[in-house]
């Protein structure tokens, strides 16, 4: 079997009504391209039939991973790339808030040498447009500050759920992964650092999504929790 070129990884919990409409975006983008690719779907202890509907697809490419419970994005994002075969390897989120054309923007700079490359909602760039709520645009630049304050530097946009991987770095980081919730991408970033991995951060199309399963007043206090012992794991490690 032929290794795929890509491998798109989609964290999914009770994303039925959302996620056949970015599927569909993402399958018909890569039979575009003709390249080898997969898309694995990680079903996160989904209650709507979320595993059923992309099943019921039968596309060669696409196939379920099942966590049997509910476990956090960001154990289903690790059990994904886990499980991939790609060279490169992307993360993305089942909203389709970042469109999945994107990737065109992306994996020039994987291909120029770097080992992670993080869409970014906050990079400047005349070219793409981000359409946010404006609270939700003020919050994330105070969880930003915070999470910069906490030993992320460098980087604009932390969370925005649209980042890619060569195979090396992915096995590695997600192999040593331990942030099971939504604060994952911080130790994620926070572990490339430290292994001196080439970062490189991108502008890129995104907009806001109704029914969102994250809102950083909600969850931003538990984020940064999640970060800071993060964090003190790995200052016991050295």
């Amino acid at each position: 079997m032929t290794a795929p070129r890509w491998s798109v990884v989609v964290p999914a919990f009770n994303e039925a009504d959302r996620l056949p409409r970015y599927l569909d975006e993402i399958v018909g983008f890569f039979d575009g391209l003709g390249v080898p690719y997969e898309v694995i779907v990680v079903d996160d202890g989904s209650t709507d039939g979320t595993p059923d509907v992309v099943e019921a697809r039968r596309h060669p490419a696409v196939r379920v991973l099942r966590l049997g419970r509910n476990s956090g994005k960001g154990a289903a994002v690790r059990a994904g790339m886990l499980a991939a075969r790609g060279a490169f390897r992307l993360f993305t989120d089942a909203d389709g808030a970042t469109p999945i054309a994107e990737l065109k923007r992306l994996e020039p700079m994987l291909a120029a040498g770097a080992d992670v490359v993080i869409g970014s909602r906050v990079v400047v760039d005349p070219a793409v447009f981000v359409a946010a709520r404006p609270h939700r645009v003020a919050v994330g630049r105070v969880f930003n500050w915070c999470v910069a304050r906490l030993g992320l530097r460098g980087v604009a946009d932390s969370q925005c759920g649209f980042k890619a991987f060569t195979a090396a770095a992915a096995e590695r980081l997600f192999g040593r992964l331990r942030t099971r919730g939504f604060g994952f991408d911080v130790e994620l970033l926070l572990e490339a650092q430290a292994a001196g991995y080439r970062i490189a951060e991108v502008g890129v199309n995104w907009a806001d999504q109704a029914g969102s399963k994250v809102g950083v007043l909600r969850h931003g206090p538990g984020m940064l929790w999640q970060i800071a012992t993060a964090r003190r794991r790995r200052g016991k490690a050295r």
